[in-house]
């Protein structure tokens, strides 16, 4: 027996996880299961796969009574108590009754078995201390490194999601889920309208769901929220959640104050399309991409009809209310990846990536329209005059994959012989 013992201690001594504690453990014994008590939860924890929550209540007696008893016997199968000091933490289940050799093994082992748990235990806790330090440094690194919302969300999400492993995270903004995809539960979306910039974390009664506010400089942003069936939150993963929340709002209020800059930088005020020097850049970018990618790609350039005599007979106010409502129609009318920018005064610029110039021409066909069938109210500007309707005359053209600013050129020329020819029609090259 002494050797078993010397075997025994000397292969805990080398495991370094879980699954090899119990895999030592059931070289020398019937082994069925370790179970770790939860103080949080209140549960049973399956030792080796603590993510396992053991809804049983059966086991919950048997541990009960081994905080008395240290070893009972039940439906032919053996249970004994695993001990701090004189705090049962654990158990042992064996898959059936310990013979008495066998069970005096046991309690001569019990004490190094119990205290490698005990070790393995407080080590997983001050790794995930470590690694919680690592991941504040991390998202401090990303206010210095990025400011685009949509790549540091998910990293922050994904941070966040390690130290609350038993729940669901998600990150709103402005109560707009951003991470993950999709949220199902309609309580979530509730509760988050309850906070605002002076809101401190908030837990609901069974302590399964938390939200943890982002607020930067005294502005609310959006929350993080935590959500589980079955665990609640410990003290500690709240604490986490405090300064991962804290460090997050940081990172996003400076990536919304860069974008705001960007924002100011490459898109033109009045109408929200891209300025002429970034949509140069754009038509650059396009151009490359078609080219390396032999993909169809078309230009609408159009502008205003008779927009001169907007301004001359109603004002600039009106003019500029007719650009911005133009532009509006427009933009409703493409697809994500389709760019508009504004070229000149009253000149817009479309670009229109996997288009060929049929399909091209009835997207500008359906712009000509929506632009004529529009009544625009200046009565707020005009005095005594209420509605008045513009038109748009455009042109079209394909890029041929061979001179790269011809296409901008042949679009332009297009929208030339629609001025020349009536105004408000399409023509192409």
């Amino acid at each position: 027996m002494l050797d078993n013992l010397r075997q025994i201690f000397s292969f805990l001594n080398n495991a370094h996880n879980a699954q090899t504690i119990v895999s030592v453990i059931e070289e020398a014994f019937p082994l069925n299961a370790v179970y770790i008590y939860d103080s949080t939860t209140e549960t049973l924890r399956d030792f080796s796969q603590s993510w396992k929550f053991i809804k049983s209540k059966e086991l919950n007696e048997i541990f009960e009574k081994l905080s008395t008893e240290k070893y009972i016997t039940f439906k032919n199968r053996s249970y004994y108590a695993l001990f701090n000091n004189d705090k049962i933490i654990g158990m042992l289940e064996f898959k059936e009754k310990l013979h008495e050799k066998l069970l005096e093994f046991l309690e001569l082992s019990i004490f190094c078995i119990s205290l490698k748990i005990q070790n393995i235990i407080l080590t997983e806790r001050m790794q995930k201390n470590i690694d919680f330090h690592d991941s504040m440094k991390n998202i401090a690194k990303i206010i210095e490194t990025q400011y685009e919302t949509n790549y540091i969300i998910p990293i922050i999400g994904e941070m966040i999601d390690k130290f609350v492993s038993d729940h669901l995270v998600y990150i709103f903004i402005n109560n707009k889920l951003v991470w993950p995809s999709s949220c199902k539960d309609n309580k979530i979306f509730e509760l988050i309208k309850c906070l605002n910039n002076k809101s401190e974390y908030v837990l609901t009664p069974d302590k399964k769901i938390g939200l943890f506010p982002l607020i930067s400089e005294n502005k609310l942003l959006g929350c993080i929220v935590t959500k589980s069936t079955e665990s609640i939150l410990s003290e500690k993963e709240i604490e986490y959640l405090e300064q991962l929340s804290t460090q997050a709002a940081t990172t996003i209020n400076r990536a919304n104050v860069y974008a705001e800059i960007l924002k100011h930088a490459t898109l033109d005020a009045l109408t929200g399309f891209y300025n002429r020097r970034q949509l140069e850049e754009r038509i650059k970018q396009e151009v490359s991409s078609a080219k390396r990618h032999k993909r169809d790609l078309c230009a609408i350039m159009t502008d205003i009809d008779f927009f001169k005599s907007v301004n001359d007979t109603y004002g600039h106010s009106a003019g500029d209310l007719v650009l911005k409502t133009v532009a509006r129609i427009i933009k409703s009318q493409l697809r994500d990846y389709d760019t508009a920018g504004r070229y000149g005064g009253e000149e817009f610029v479309i670009l229109l990536p996997f288009t060929k110039l049929d399909e091209a021409e009835l997207v500008a066909e359906r712009l000509r329209k929506a632009v004529e069938e529009k009544k625009i109210d200046i009565s707020k500007i005009v005095p005594n005059k209420n509605d008045i309707s513009v038109t748009i005359s455009l042109g079209i053209s394909q890029y041929n994959n061979t001179e790269d600013n011809t296409f901008i050129q042949n679009a332009d020329k297009a929208l030339y012989k629609a001025k020349e020819s009536g105004r408000n029609k399409v023509c192409k090259m």
